[in-house]
């Protein structure tokens, strides 16, 4: 309560817009405010309010300047309206997309913030657009075919200490293993790849780089120590050879051969920075990558069926030869 029994409400109680929109209107009306008559108003301090100030002129454009002899601000030109947030109704569909397209990470910590500033702008729209949004809302949607399993608890920490440059020590389960094992680590990067989180980081068992599934981390604690990037990390760079996150030290000429049947898919996308296309009589298509390992590239060849034929390196070929036979071993032993 003030000394006069009113209560007193706290400072910073409207958002900076609306500040800015009531700072605006006592300058346009010609009644030279200075900054202790709108920082009494607005119940704010002197300090937010030159910030404001500074704001509306040098960002937002506006022609404001001091009156010593009115000891107040005025405008130095006409000013018709406050300068608002323009948006088309393209790029207010494009808004509406990115907000359904990160309905996919809900739940992780990412979620929350930028849907608020999504929301934020969403609120800062003018009033006449035109554009239903219940229609774009009806007729436009995402969907994946399986979506990741994550411990959220684990994927904040991972997020948090990777933005601090925190140590970890990890409880880590390696693929096709029962038992855990402890690795320490300085996790350098988080990437979401076609659908996946994987954690890039420098493990100090293995005294190199490597690649950690958020989904195989049992427990997660801080270790109390920072660090600094021994090497020059680029996910880039360390993907660049890669069919998906496995990089290897190999070279290979990969060239694989799919059926008319399949073949448009096969057009319709990019499939890696190095691919070349040859196209085939009867409606086919040849597919040649330049990769650095065979691990991904063979599973993605098994899941094209009898539609795609390996026809060099003769070690994937063969590798996938393999693994056909055990899928038919398998069925027949039912």
């Amino acid at each position: 309560m003030s000394a006069h029994g009113r209560p007193v409400r706290a400072l910073h109680s409207r958002p900076p817009l609306e500040r800015m929109l009531r700072i605006h209107q006592a300058i346009q009306a010609g009644k030279f405010p200075n900054a202790s008559t709108l920082a009494r108003e607005l119940e704010i301090s002197t300090k937010s309010i030159h910030r404001d100030l500074e704001f509306m002129r040098d960002r937002l454009g506006l022609p404001i300047a001091y009156d010593s002899a009115r000891f107040g601000y005025h405008y130095t030109e006409e000013v018709n309206a406050f300068p608002t947030l323009q948006v088309t109704e393209g790029e207010l569909v494009a808004l509406i997309v990115a907000e359904k397209a990160l309905r996919q990470y809900r739940g992780t910590n990412f979620e929350k913030p930028l849907l608020s500033a999504i929301r934020k702008m969403e609120q800062s729209l003018p009033d006449t657009i035109s554009l239903s949004l219940a229609d774009v809302e009806q007729t436009i949607s995402f969907r994946t075919r399986a979506e990741p399993v994550l411990n959220l608890e684990v994927f904040d920490a991972l997020a948090r200490a990777t933005t601090a440059r925190q140590q970890l020590e990890l409880t880590y389960r390696k693929a096709g293993q029962q038992q855990s094992e402890q690795r320490v680590i300085d996790p350098y990067h988080l990437a979401n790849i076609n659908g996946e989180w994987f954690l890039f980081a420098f493990d100090h068992l293995r005294e190199d780089i490597r690649t950690f599934v958020p989904a195989r981390i049992r427990a997660v604690k801080r270790t109390g120590k920072t660090f600094a990037h021994q090497h020059k990390f680029s996910l880039e760079r360390r993907l660049r050879d890669s069919f998906g996150v496995h990089s290897g030290h190999g070279e290979f000429d990969v060239v694989i051969r799919f059926n008319g049947r399949v073949a448009d898919y096969i057009r319709e996308k990019k499939w890696h920075d190095s691919q070349q296309l040859r196209e085939l009589r009867q409606g086919g298509v040849e597919l040649h990558l330049k990769l650095s390992s065979l691990a991904e590239v063979e599973r993605w060849v098994l899941s094209w069926g009898g539609n795609a034929v390996v026809v060099r390196p003769p070690a994937l070929a063969e590798s996938v030869k393999q693994a056909a036979k055990k899928i038919l071993c398998s069925g027949s032993a039912k």
